[in-house]
């Protein structure tokens, strides 16, 4: 028997089995490259068939948690947390629900990406939002192409890999949101080209600010919503 395993009953569904060994994993301090007992030496442990062991580890799996290596056998591998969310995100199949979700995840995202912006901001990357703002059509609500290019630069300049994945499978979202608003994009008085200025001039604070001010009509909404 293996040690940090408990035995589980032998009509449970294969759920219990993730259970039982995600709580192994993670009590025996499993890391990235460390090779996995067999589906027998599992089974016998967890009191359960291969059948079942087997069917908990696909999950394992599909989401990238364990990878089977010719030499080693399974192994724990690094998942590829925005690798499943890409496999999974299909809005077209998506509830409003889930969508408003995923919209109010991109608000909270914007409102903290300060911080980074003015770390990793280079002259280029002003230059190419400045570029962005002034495709705006004056008078006129962001289209949408204009809204992706400029929000989807400002996660770009975070530098941070998992954050600008991320950004992509948000896109959706401003389809759902300008169904929401008849079909337009409403802008805060905060606009693409104040933003542009205070991270050219301004403080971390002030860009804060204005990003609050320019997000502020989809807040507005969600209040009216409650």
């Amino acid at each position: 028997m293996l040690n940090g395993i408990k035995p589980i009953a032998s009509k449970s569904m294969a759920e219990r089995v993730e259970t039982s060994l995600r709580e192994y994993f993670a009590k025996e301090n499993f890391k990235p490259g460390d090779p996995l007992p067999t589906e027998l030496e599992l089974a016998a442990s967890l009191g359960v068939s291969r059948n079942v062991v087997r069917e908990a580890l696909s999950r394992f799996k599909m989401l990238g948690i364990i990878e089977t290596k010719k030499k080693s056998g399974m192994v724990i591998s690094n998942p590829d947390i925005v690798g499943t969310f890409e496999k999974v995100l299909t809005p077209e199949i998506m509830d409003e629900a889930t969508l408003q979700d995923l919209f109010e995840l991109r608000l909270v995202l914007e409102l903290g990406i300060a911080d980074l912006l003015f770390i990793r901001k280079t002259k280029e990357d002003i230059a190419e939002l400045e570029e962005i703002a002034a495709g705006e059509v004056k008078g006129n609500n962001f289209r949408i192409n204009n809204e992706i290019a400029f929000h989807g630069k400002l996660y770009e300049m975070t530098g941070n890999e998992t954050m600008k994945r991320f950004q992509n499978l948000l896109l959706p979202v401003f389809g759902y949101v300008m169904k929401l608003e008849n079909k337009k994009y409403v802008s805060g008085k905060i606009t693409h080209k104040d933003l542009v200025r205070i991270l050219k001039k301004g403080t971390v604070q002030e860009f804060k600010d204005g990003m609050l001010s320019h997000l502020q009509p989809h807040l507005d909404r969600l209040r009216q919503t409650k």
